[in-house]
C-alpha cells in the first residue's frame, strides 16, 4: 500500500502541451464540428468543420463523414472516426462547438478541448486543431481536460484497463502563440494541484501531511513560508482554529506562504478554508454523503494553488495566503455547542453548532491576514449547504465589499467559473447576536444561511480593506460524471478566478 509521503508527492497527472506552429504527425487528431447555421433546416447537412491547419480536401471529407455518421455538434461531445486522407494522425476525434462561430466563446473552446482531451487518453500524441487565435483557451481546457487523478493501489502499475492521459498534447497555434500555450501549461498543473490535494484521502491529507505538503510545494516555487503548530497557535490565541481542531488526535496548523512583489505594488491577501475532514464535531453530520467531507479543504488547496501560480507566472504584486487546517472530530477534547471561543483578535463567539466550524478558522486568519495591510482580500472556503440550495452545485456564491465583489464575480464568470454576486443584508445580522458573547456562529434559523455566514465573516475584515468572500461548497467537487474539462471528484475552482482577479489588480495599481 503507498505511503503517506508517496501520494502527497505525487505530481498532477497531465499531458504535456506542446505548441506546434503547422500540423504534425500524431496518433490522434482533434477537430471541431459545429452546426450549419446556413443549412435552412436541411436535417442531414453536413456540419461545418473547424480544423485550422488542414487543406480544404481534408475537412469536407471530414465534415462527410461526420454527417455520414451524424456525429454531435453539441459542445463536448466526441465522436471518434478513422482519419481521412491529408489528415496526419491515424484516427480523429471530432468534438462539437456548438452553433455559430460568434457563440464560439473562450469557455465553449475550454470545454470542447478539454472534452476531447479525455477522449485521447490512452491513444498516444494528439494534435488539437481547434483554434490557433485562441491558443491559450483551447490549450488551457485541454491541460484540465487530460487530468487523471492520483489513485491509492498495492499495484506498481496503473490497471492495463486504467485510461491514461495521452502521451503529449500538441495545440497548433499557427504563426504565433507559444507563450500562451505555455501559460496555459502552468495554469493547468496548479488547477491539478489543487484537485489532487482535494482528492487524497482524509487519513493521508490531515492538518500536519497538508501543512508539510504546502510548505514543501511554496518552497520549490521560491515563496516564503511559516507554519504555526498547535503551540504557536495557543501562544497566539487563534481560539478558532484550535477549538476546531482540538476534537483530533491530529492538532491544527496555520499556513503563511508569501509571493513578494516589487517595491510599492500592491499586497493582496488570500484565506482558504482547510478542515481536512469534517465529522460535523458535536453537532455530527448524518452518515449518508459525510466520505464527501474530504473535500471540505477546498478553499485551502485552491489558495495554496493559487500563490504558488502567482509565483510561477511571476506576478509583481506581494500575494500572502494564510491557510488555517483543522480536523473537526468528536472526542473528550471538542468544542461543544454552549462553549464561548476568544478569537485571535479578542472578538468572543458563542458556539451554537460545531457543524459551523469553516468560519471560526477563516475568522482567525482574516484577522491575521489583515495585519499584512492588503488592499484586498479574497477568503474561499466549501462553506454552506445554503450555497449549493440558492445557486445549485455549480455557480460559486460571491459576498463581500460591493465593488470588489461584483468585479470578483464578473472576472470569475470571464474565465468560466461563474462566479455570482450575493447581498449582505442586514436585517440577517441580528441573527448572529448573542447574550453570552460579541456574536454566535450561527443564526437560530434557516433563512440566508450563506448569507449569514458571509455576515459573519464581514465582522473580522479589517476597515478600510477591499473583501471577497467565495463560497464554493458545491463548485469545489463534481460528484457526477466527467465533463467538459472537469472531471469526477475534485475540479480546483476557484484557482481561475483567484489568477484572474491578481492579474486584474496588478494590471491597475
Amino acid at each position: 500500500m503507498p505511503t503517506a509521503d508517496s501520494i502527497l508527492s505525487h505530481d498532477p497527472d497531465l499531458a504535456p502541451i506542446e505548441a506546434v506552429t503547422s500540423p504534425v504527425k500524431s496518433d490522434v487528431v482533434v477537430v471541431g464540428i459545429a452546426a450549419d447555421a446556413a443549412a435552412d433546416g436541411e436535417k442531414k447537412a453536413a456540419p461545418v468543420v473547424v480544423a485550422p491547419g488542414l487543406e480544404g480536401d481534408a475537412t469536407a471529407a471530414l465534415a462527410t463523414l461526420a454527417r455520414s455518421i451524424g456525429a454531435s455538434t453539441k459542445v463536448g461531445a466526441t465522436t471518434r472516426v478513422p482519419a481521412p486522407a491529408g489528415v496526419p494522425g491515424d484516427s480523429v476525434v471530432l468534438v462539437g462547438l456548438g452553433g455559430s462561430e460568434e457563440e464560439r466563446t473562450d469557455e465553449v473552446l475550454r470545454r470542447a478541448a478539454g472534452a476531447a482531451a479525455r477522449a485521447c487518453r490512452g491513444l498516444g500524441s494528439a494534435l488539437v486543431l481547434l483554434d490557433a487565435g485562441r491558443a491559450e483557451a483551447v490549450a488551457l481546457g485541454a491541460g484540465l481536460g487530460s487530468f487523471t487523478p492520483a489513485k491509492v493501489t498495492a499495484k506498481d502499475e496503473k490497471n492495463d484497463d486504467d485510461a491514461t492521459a495521452a502521451d503529449t498534447l500538441r495545440v497548433f497555434v499557427g504563426e504565433a502563440g507559444s507563450d500562451a500555450v505555455s501559460r496555459a501549461a502552468t495554469i493547468a498543473e496548479c488547477v491539478g494541484l489543487a484537485r489532487d490535494l482535494v482528492n487524497t484521502p482524509p487519513n493521508l491529507l490531515f492538518p500536519g501531511s497538508f501543512a508539510d505538503r504546502a510548505a514543501a510545494l511554496a518552497a520549490e516555487a521560491g515563496l516564503e513560508v511559516e507554519v504555526l503548530d498547535e503551540a504557536a497557535l495557543a501562544e497566539g490565541g487563534f481560539g478558532g482554529i484550535l477549538a476546531v481542531g482540538g476534537g483530533s488526535s491530529r492538532g491544527p496548523r496555520l499556513v503563511r506562504l508569501t509571493h513578494r512583489g516589487g517595491q510599492g505594488r500592491p499586497t493582496v491577501a488570500l484565506v482558504g478554508k482547510g478542515v481536512t475532514f469534517d465529522t460535523g464535531g458535536i453537532s455530527i453530520k448524518p452518515a449518508a454523503g459525510m466520505e464527501q467531507m474530504t473535500m471540505d479543504m477546498g478553499g485551502a488547496a485552491a489558495v495554496v494553488a493559487t500563490v504558488i501560480l502567482a509565483a510561477r507566472l511571476g506576478l509583481d504584486m506581494t500575494v500572502i495566503a494564510s491557510v488555517p487546517m483543522a480536523e473537526n472530530m468528536p472526542s473528550s477534547t471538542a468544542y461543544r455547542p454552549g462553549d464561548v471561543l476568544t478569537m485571535y483578535g479578542g472578538t468572543t463567539v458563542e458556539v451554537q453548532n460545531t457543524d459551523a466550524e469553516g468560519r471560526l478558522i477563516l475568522a482567525d486568519a482574516i484577522v491575521r491576514a489583515c495585519e499584512d495591510s492588503p488592499s484586498h482580500l479574497i477568503d474561499t472556503a466549501t462553506l454552506t449547504g445554503a450555497q449549493m440550495v440558492a445557486l445549485g452545485k455549480k455557480t460559486p456564491g460571491v459576498m463581500g465589499t460591493e465593488d470588489f465583489r461584483d468585479r470578483v464575480s464578473e472576472l470569475s464568470r470571464g474565465v468560466g467559473e461563474g462566479g455570482w454576486s450575493m447581498p449582505l443584508p442586514e436585517e440577517l445580522r441580528d441573527g448572529l447576536d448573542s447574550e453570552v458573547a460579541d456574536m454566535t456562529n450561527v443564526t437560530p434559523h434557516r433563512w440566508g444561511g450563506m448569507l449569514s455566514a458571509g455576515l459573519f465573516l464581514r465582522e473580522f475584515v479589517a476597515e478600510g480593506v477591499e473583501w471577497a468572500h467565495i463560497d464554493i461548497a458545491g463548485p469545489a467537487y463534481n460528484d457526477g460524471g466527467p465533463e467538459g474539462y472537469l472531471p469526477k471528484g475534485a475540479t480546483g475552482v476557484p484557482v481561475r478566478t483567484m489568477l484572474a482577479v491578481l492579474e486584474d489588480i496588478a494590471a491597475t495599481n
